[in-house]
């Protein structure tokens, strides 16, 4: 299986780099998991942002990098997802506390995609996937099937937390919290080329370095998500 796309934009966001320009300066560790650092997201009121959580204002902040089209289709990927609200809200049960609304409306696997759509006025069909460590790679396969369907770009937007103490362990994931996104597009020259596939012949690979050698127009190469990625700049 072979996967090749066009990167037609990108954006990324860790508590140390936050923007395309910084990642340049990438330095192979992007931040302590315990950071409490939350994307500013000026793009949204203050009474409306402070209600989402960080996950979601990741999501949203590296979509708005993206700056894709009106109405463009969209996958978003966690593997994760509102799992933090989610324990708030168990706790509440226990403790028997009345429920928030708002903490129960957000706590679903599709909250950053219904956002999404909300604050940008989009309409166009979206996606949520959640495939455990591949959630991103599963989420490109997706992106490809739909580029097959229909060639217009369309917005990839994957994030995740670190998980609540109760689950760490049962995960190492040492760099979230982080967010990407990418505008795809099928293979176009003047483009980065990005390729996907099962041949399992690479070393592994970071979601830093992938973001950081979008940002300096390197190529690389490595084994993320389970898939072997190559990333080429004409």
């Amino acid at each position: 299986m072979h996967l090749t796309f066009s990167v037609m934009a990108w954006g990324g966001w860790s508590p140390a780099y936050q923007d395309r320009d910084s990642w340049a300066n990438w330095q192979k560790t992007l931040s302590e998991p315990s950071s409490t650092v939350t994307p500013a997201l000026p793009q949204v009121p203050a009474m409306q942002r402070r209600r989402f959580s960080r996950l979601s204002r990741m999501m949203l902040d590296v979509a708005f990098q993206c700056e894709p089209a009106p109405q463009c289709r969209s996958v978003f990927a966690s593997r994760h997802g509102e799992l933090n609200r989610t324990i708030d809200l168990l706790h509440s049960v226990i403790i028997r506390e009345p429920l928030s609304p708002m903490g129960f409306s957000q706590s679903v696997h599709n909250t950053a995609s219904g956002l999404f759509g909300i604050l940008s006025d989009n309409r166009a069909a979206s996606t949520s996937i959640a495939a455990g460590t591949r959630s991103l790679s599963q989420a490109m396969v997706e992106a490809y099937a739909q580029l097959c369907e229909d060639p217009t770009p369309l917005l990839l937007v994957f994030g995740d937390d670190p998980v609540p103490p109760v689950y760490n362990d049962y995960t190492e994931e040492f760099e979230l919290p982080l967010a990407l996104g990418m505008v795809l597009a099928p293979e176009a020259t003047g483009k980065p080329r990005l390729t996907l596939s099962k041949d399992n012949k690479l070393d592994p690979m970071s979601y830093g370095l992938l973001l950081a050698s979008l940002a300096r127009g390197k190529n690389c190469q490595g084994h993320l998500s389970g898939f072997d990625w190559n990333l080429h700049h004409d």
